[in-house]
């Protein structure tokens, strides 16, 4: 299991050359909750980011992305339904679970690598909650709904 602080910043390599062809910047989110694949900033001076399908991604590592070959990366005609940080972002959104209530402020997510799904969400009440109460999880193994205001997500009772 990931979360997008995890793997921000870290490198994607091609396994074929053993050569650095870029960094994650950002995860591309589907309006259904899945995580469809990430972005990755590569380049020199002039950086730009290229889509890399979940599914193409051999192995995530503690300190690397594994792919078989850099031709994976495909450039990105329209940008994806949402990302973590960037378009449509998700960072700071208010979670409500499907009986009404308010659960906080998404900070992070928590995904299984090999399927792109989102098993649990980092929510915060605030800088101070953070200090005094610590980080909170909600777990939720059914997609989420996703939308412009909110995201709505069914909790575990478990």
């Amino acid at each position: 299991m990931r979360t997008m602080s995890m793997l921000k910043g870290m490198p994607v390599f091609d396994m074929k050359t053993g050569v650095i062809i870029g960094e994650v910047c950002d995860l591309a989110i589907s309006s259904d909750g899945n995580v469809d694949g990430l972005l990755v900033k590569k380049g020199g001076f002039f950086k730009h980011s290229c889509l890399l399908d979940v599914h193409d991604i051999a192995s995530f590592g503690s300190d690397g992305v594994m792919i078989e070959d850099a031709e994976k990366l495909k450039s990105i005609k329209t940008p994806p339904e949402y990302t973590f940080f960037h378009h449509q972002s998700l960072s700071g959104k208010m979670l409500y679970s499907r009986q009404g209530e308010s659960l906080g402020m998404l900070k992070d997510v928590y995904f299984m690598e090999e399927l792109g799904t989102i098993v649990g969400y980092e929510i915060t009440d605030g800088f101070f909650s953070d200090i005094s109460e610590g980080k909170r999880v909600i777990k939720s193994m059914q997609p989420a709904t996703i939308g412009k205001d909110a995201i709505i997500v069914n909790v575990n009772t478990t």
